[in-house]
């Protein structure tokens, strides 16, 4: 049967860390066909494709909801992204216009250097967020964003990437790091 146990887990080291360092943005359906390895992870991409990397720190996060329902027989995974990026600007709410149109892939980069593949097969949605201005001189002067995808696995980790490029394990991928700008 499919849906076996395969095996169990020890108790971990306490090395993990929390907190997403960047995130990679890239166009839907640019990716191409992904190989998906036997542990679920990506290990190929066939895609020639721009991505678009954004700094974060701080109040970003990257949850994952399992939602199974024995009544329907179904199983699905809400990726769920937050992110919290400072200094409005007017490129920025151009950019972030365009992505609440689309539904972009998504890397998220963590700070223990693992990326995990947000929307492979369907994209993310911009599903809520805010342009603040904050009210007291300590306030988060900057946008809120929530990107949500639903897919029948969970994130996938992608094999191979480096901070200096994310899809440098995707040896069939022709990936291009666009402008980042410096909202300064």
């Amino acid at each position: 049967m499919a849906c076996d146990l395969t095996g169990g887990r020890l108790r971990p080291c306490k090395d993990a860390v929390g907190g997403i360092k960047k995130i990679h943005f890239v166009d839907f359906g640019d990716l191409g066909t992904l190989t998906i390895g036997s542990d679920d992870e990506i290990t190929d991409m066939s895609g020639t494709f721009d991505y678009y990397t954004y700094d974060v720190k701080g109040n970003s996060s990257l949850e994952t909801n399992i939602t199974s329902s024995m009544e329907n027989g179904t199983t699905f995974f809400e990726q769920v992204v937050n992110l919290t990026l400072f200094k409005l600007t007017k490129e920025d709410n151009k950019e972030l216009k365009l992505m609440a149109y689309g539904r972009p892939h998504v890397v998220v980069q963590t700070f223990d250097d693992k990326f995990l593949l947000v929307g492979a097969d369907n994209g993310a949605d911009v599903t809520g967020g805010t342009a603040v201005t904050g009210t007291a001189m300590g306030d988060l002067n900057g946008y809120t964003l929530t990107l949500t995808a639903n897919e029948i696995r969970m994130p996938s980790f992608v094999d191979g990437g480096t901070d200096a490029n994310p899809f440098a394990g995707m040896s069939s991928a022709t990936a291009t790091e666009g402008t980042q700008r410096d909202p300064s």
